[in-house]
């Protein structure tokens, strides 16, 4: 008999009533039973609990979620359908291994490093770097470290073992590979300090190590994460006023600061201060980038994406700026045109440039 290895408490958690369909990027665009939380949850139970076949539609079913976890903070009885759909795709990832499943498509080659990351000060706290949000965003981190310092504050950076925080691995069901890169990237940021992180998808990653190590010394260190934008919430009187605001900006919630993290109302304390909000009316539904979903699955991720773009245009004129705090959202609606920036690279540029089109005059810059 198949076994997905769920804990059965949790998959007992659902109810079905459904209140979950409204949320889910996929039912939405499908309009599908199975490929809606409740769906691939009832696919679940009937492999591990009826013995039923991991076959062509169950594989369809759990591989074709954005893992968004839209879903949760809808769902009135906690089911916490993110563990679910990770131990699921998880046995799919050791059936692709053994050829029983076609191997996803590899992920984009992603960009060269640009510039320098910024030397560090001290070690008031950590400053996350990460893999993809250094090679596609290096900038946001030299931002990052610039309203550190105006904070009157100290970063450390990792070591080299903090190259990869396994959040991908962890949607691909790769458990051991993330496991491993969890290991290393505490290693990495020893001691008490805050773990000062800008990207929504490594900072969800990271606050969820205790229960993908499910160790005590694991669910110490995610207690330390932090979003940036948290971070700098509780500290925005240490930052200097700036000298004009700019013009009106786009809220975009990447889904693992919103539906994860429950992090996203930090952003706007953060971005109005140098700029007037504008809200979506979509309630935060998923823009179908998912980490490397937009690759594996990129016909449906423009589906989904299709709606987001409809929300952006509801809200504001074309050419509006959209901020959007994870790498993989930016990149898949600036791919649509849409003009995209992260938004602690606004506020930085705002509070702490040396005139226009300058760059943070407060981050010092160093090694690479």
């Amino acid at each position: 008999m198949p076994d997905l290895a769920i804990d059965p408490t949790e998959l007992s958690t659902c109810v079905g009533c459904g209140l979950c369909l409204p949320h889910c990027p996929t039912f939405r665009v499908t309009g599908e039973e199975g490929l809606s939380p409740r769906g691939r949850i009832a696919a679940m139970r009937a492999v591990q609990d009826d013995g039923a076949p991991i076959d062509d539609d169950f594989v369809r079913f759990i591989d074709t979620c954005v893992q968004c976890r839209g879903c949760e903070p809808a769902c009135p009885s906690g089911v916490p359908y993110g563990h679910l759909v990770e131990a699921a795709t998880a046995t799919l990832a050791a059936a692709q291994r053994t050829r029983l499943i076609p191997k996803r498509v590899g992920l984009p080659r992603l960009a060269l490093r640009r510039g320098p990351l910024p030397a560090p000060t001290g070690d008031d706290v950590w400053l996350f770097t990460g893999c993809v949000m250094d090679a596609w965003m290096r900038q946001t981190h030299r931002s990052t470290a610039a309203l550190i310092t105006a904070t009157g504050a100290t970063f450390a950076l990792p070591a080299s073992g903090a190259a990869c925080c396994g959040a991908l691995h962890v949607h691909a069901g790769l458990r051991a590979d993330a496991v491993r890169r969890a290991e290393a990237t505490m290693a990495a940021m020893p001691g008490e300090a805050p773990i000062v992180v800008n990207s929504a998808g490594c900072g969800a990653a990271l606050k969820e190590y205790g229960h993908l190590l499910d160790t005590d010394r694991a669910r110490t260190f995610s207690a330390r994460v932090l979003d940036v934008h948290e971070w700098l919430a509780g500290r925005l009187d240490r930052l200097p006023p700036p000298a004009h605001r700019r013009s009106p900006v786009i809220v975009q919630d990447p889904c693992h600061l919103r539906h994860v993290q429950r992090a996203h109302l930090a952003v706007r304390q953060v971005v109005a201060t140098v700029a007037d909000v504008i809200e979506l009316d979509d309630e935060g539904l998923c823009c179908g980038a998912g980490g490397a979903y937009s690759a594996t699955h990129p016909a449906m991720a423009a589906d989904i994406r299709e709606r987001k773009l409809a929300a952006i245009a509801r809200a504001a004129p074309a050419g509006t700026t959209v901020v959007s705090a994870n790498p993989g959202c930016a990149a898949h609606l600036a791919a649509a045109g849409v003009p995209v920036r992260h938004p602690i690279d606004v506020v930085a540029e705002a509070l702490l440039t040396d005139g226009a089109g300058g760059s943070p005059s407060r981050a010092s810059a160093g090694r690479r």
